[in-house]
């Protein structure tokens, strides 16, 4: 049987041909990074006997490969359990909340994929969806992917897999249209319209961090309605793309542009 990091060295042998070969190259771009981090996916100092994860994936949604007993699963992963790499989880709590505002709208197009999680031992298998409030905690991992028989791995639908689950990624990263992915935003394009955001989740909010967004879309959400009111739907945007970003709100008013930020305390 072949060893994880031989698996790991095939993957990244075949995934010129897939846009997630190009992941270091993307986290160059979106970390402003001097230098490339990896000329790999799977860098052989985060690939392990049982477990591996693309090189600086500690701090993000990891794409994540691993030995299961008789079969290789392959996705994409969060890993809450504190290390000296990660001393808090507090960085991917904002990631975590993006991942589940990303389901809430798409996760029908995981629906050959599956979920877990595991604290102490493996829970059962479930359908891709957000991540519930009480599995927002250290010491937790939580998968999302696909599974192989070890002895009959198809690398051409691992790496199908993983492109799939590469938008995702990119949105827990604030990449969220697919011209960010080869160059960054270099302009400023006034959209109208509300983008349709999470509220609320279920269970009880443990996090304050996601208790803030989930505030933050509901302000958001008051003011567009406000102003939309006043101004005009076809006047009022949110979440509008420009070179340092995206802005909250955008009023257009005659031929002038008034742009609203939303602060939370």
């Amino acid at each position: 049987m072949q060893s994880l990091q031989e698996i790991a060295n095939r993957i990244n042998a075949e995934a010129h041909n897939f846009d997630v070969g190009e992941l270091q190259k993307i986290r160059k771009r979106i970390q402003k990074l001097k230098r490339l981090p990896s000329n790999k996916l799977f860098d052989h100092r985060t690939v392990f006997e049982e477990w591996g994860w693309h090189y600086g994936g500690r701090k993000e949604l990891q794409f994540n490969i691993g030995i299961e007993g008789s079969e290789l699963r392959y996705g994409v992963a969060f890993s809450l359990e504190c290390s000296q790499s990660l001393p808090t989880i507090d960085v991917l709590i904002p990631k975590i909340s993006l991942f589940n505002e990303y389901m809430s709208e798409f996760g029908d197009n995981f629906s050959d994929l599956r979920m877990w999680h595991f604290e102490d031992k493996r829970s059962f298998d479930y359908m891709p969806s957000p991540i519930s409030q009480e599995n927002v905690r250290e010491g937790l991992f939580i998968f999302l992917g696909g599974k192989q028989d070890l002895t009959k791995i198809s690398y051409q639908l691992i790496l199908e897999t993983l492109d799939r689950l590469l938008p995702l990624y990119l949105y827990t990263e604030n990449q969220t249209t697919s011209e960010n992915k080869s160059k960054e935003a270099s302009y400023f394009n006034f959209t109208p319209g509300c983008t349709k955001k999470l509220s609320n989740t279920s269970g009880t909010i443990a996090e304050k961090e996601l208790s803030i967004r989930l505030r933050h879309n509901d302000i958001q959400l008051k003011l567009y309605k406000k102003l939309a009111e006043e101004h005009g739907v076809e006047n009022v945007g949110t979440e509008i793309q420009c070179t340092n970003g995206s802005i909250d709100l955008v009023v257009k008013s005659g031929g002038n542009l008034w742009f609203y930020e939303i602060k939370d305390n």
